[in-house]
Formats: structure tokens, C-alpha cells, sequence
């Protein structure tokens, strides 16, 4: 590494970590939220995945409101395990890439699609069709590319009640527009894992100490990777065995995408469609607590598309 480019290098690195300390939490609830009047949360239902994207966001003001020209984005779907799209472990590759065609029509100028995975990365990207479907838009703007371990960095994050410091990978803090679409599935220690939960996929270091008090640390890295959109796959949800599953007795076909610029709100609803609360989710109640976004769907303006 030349002296040069370290000394670029750590000087974003401070940025991001001051970026972190810099916002106080009625800040960061604002930059969530506060874009609207109140909360909004727009749902779809249909068989044509695609569609259902498209209508989600138009009912949000449109992608224009999330992408301009020129952007670098980012649109982060669960790939984390090695299962086909039946199977309800990995977002659905109609609605990554109905995300990522109205990016690149908004005039993104980079569209990044990528997790760190779980199992082998290679057969996550393959058999989830999330690579396919961003390589079949033809677009050499959108790329569907593997996480590097050289590109995670260390972040301080100051206004953290746990998790102090953590690394962070690079294009997902450079990202002009980071949009977060996991799918809604059952999880072996959440109960749930829906957007707060998504976050984990731009996370280096040994994931598995975030598993402790992980409702606190998910919002603690919430203060660093903010989406400027959440959208969730509630095409298949999977009620058991998450997160990787594996049977299809334990999938549901619901058919819903759902958006919000609410990343709490988004997941308060997601989590109706398993038959629970949002208080019986962790990660939600303390991301409400911490003032991420509205818990309660009775304040929630919610617009069917």
C-alpha cells in the first residue's frame, strides 16, 4: 500500500467512524424518518415479483426519491445460504433485480449487489439466482460480486451502547444510496430475522460474538449503515428451521413486497405476516426504544400498491 493511498485510506476511516459519533440519536431517528410527515409503509401483493417492486416504490414517490444521478448504490439481498429461491433462505432474484433495474434507470452511475455469506459464497450467489438475475440485465453498471476480506474496515462507532467498534465493509459505507432487501424468515435466535437483521452481511470480524445482546449491537450498527430504503421479500416466507432452512413444508407463499423508508416499521410489519407482534421481536423493540423508527402500525401510514 503506498503512503499515499494509506493516508486517503485512513482518513475515510476517521470520516466513517465521525460520521458514527458526530450524529446524536435524535438525529439519526430523523434521518430514518423524518423525510415524511410520518411513517409510510407501502405493501403489494401478486404473483409478478417484479411488478410488485415497482409498485411498492412508485407508492413511495418513486426511485428518484432514493437514487440521482451519478450514484454509486448499493442493494444488499440475504445470499447467505446455499438454497434455491423455493427453499425461502436468500431474497428472491425478481425482486433484487427489479430493485436494481430502477436504480440503473435513475441514473445510477454503480449498482452493487453482494452479502457475506454464511455457506460457500460461490453456490450462495449460483443456486440463490441473485447473480443470474443481476447479470442477465446486461448492464455493466450492475455487478453482482463477491465480498472481499481485504475491504472490510475497522469503525468506531461512538454512540454505541455495545458494540463500540466493528468492521464494516467498504462499498457499503461508500454507497451514495444503500438500499436493504432481506427476506422475512424465521430465525433460530431472533425468532425473526427481517431488515436490522439484513445489516449482518456487511459485517466482517467473527459474526458470531454479535449474537450476544444482538438487539443492541443490530442498532448499534444501524447508527453506521442507514438505508435509505428497506424493502421486504414476502413473496415466500420461511415459519421454520431459519435461517437457512432447507424443506419446503416450511415455506409459505405469500406472494408480498413491502417498503418503507422505516427500517423499524418495515420490520413491525413483516413481522404481522409470521401471526406475531413487533414486541415479540427483539431487534424491532430496541431499534424503536432507540427512536430508528416506529414500532406501533397504528401510527404507520400504510398504502396498499
Amino acid at each position: 500500500m503506498s503512503r499515499m493511498y494509506r493516508r486517503e485510506f485512513l482518513r475515510k476511516v476517521a470520516a466513517w467512524s465521525a460520521a458514527s459519533a458526530a450524529v446524536p440519536l435524535f438525529d439519526v431517528r430523523a434521518a430514518h424518518v423524518a423525510t415524511r410527515k410520518a411513517s409510510e409503509l407501502a405493501v403489494a401483493k401478486g404473483p409478478d415479483y417484479g411488478a410488485l417492486v415497482e409498485r411498492v416504490v412508485a407508492k413511495l414517490g418513486g426511485m428518484g426519491q432514493f437514487v440521482k444521478h451519478g450514484d454509486k448504490v448499493v442493494v444488499k439481498p440475504n445470499i447467505g445460504w446455499d438454497r434455491s429461491p423455493e427453499q425461502a433462505a436468500n431474497t428472491n432474484p425478481e425482486v433484487v433485480k427489479a430493485l436494481v433495474k430502477l436504480a440503473l434507470d435513475h441514473g445510477a452511475k454503480q449498482v452493487l449487489v453482494f452479502d457475506h455469506t454464511c455457506d460457500d459464497p460461490r453456490r450462495c450467489y449460483h443456486d440463490s439466482g441473485i447473480r443470474h438475475a443481476v447479470e442477465s440485465i446486461d448492464d455493466t453498471r450492475a455487478r453482482c460480486e463477491f465480498v472481499q476480506m481485504w475491504n472490510f474496515v475497522p469503525v468506531q462507532i461512538k454512540r454505541a451502547k455495545v458494540l463500540h467498534e466493528w468492521p464494516i465493509y467498504r462499498p457499503a459505507l461508500e454507497a451514495d444510496s444503500y438500499i436493504n432487501v432481506p427476506i422475512a424468515k424465521n430465525h433460530n435466535l431472533t425468532r425473526l430475522t427481517l431488515g436490522l437483521k439484513n445489516t449482518m452481511g456487511v459485517c466482517g470480524g467473527v459474526r458470531g460474538h454479535i449474537h450476544q445482546q444482538i438487539a443492541e449491537k443490530l442498532c448499534d450498527l444501524a447508527l453506521v449503515i442507514a438505508p435509505k430504503l428497506t424493502v421486504i421479500d414476502a413473496t415466500r416466507i420461511l415459519l421454520r428451521n431459519g435461517p437457512s432452512g432447507g424443506r419446503l413444508a416450511d415455506v409459505k407463499v405469500l406472494n408480498t413486497v413491502l417498503a418503507s423508508v422505516d427500517p423499524v416499521a418495515a420490520d413491525a410489519y413483516a413481522t404481522t405476516l409470521f401471526g406475531l407482534k413487533p414486541q415479540d421481536i427483539a431487534p424491532t423493540v430496541a431499534a424503536w426504544r432507540r427512536g430508528l423508527g416506529e414500532i406501533d402500525l397504528t401510527r404507520v401510514k400504510i398504502m396498499q400498491a
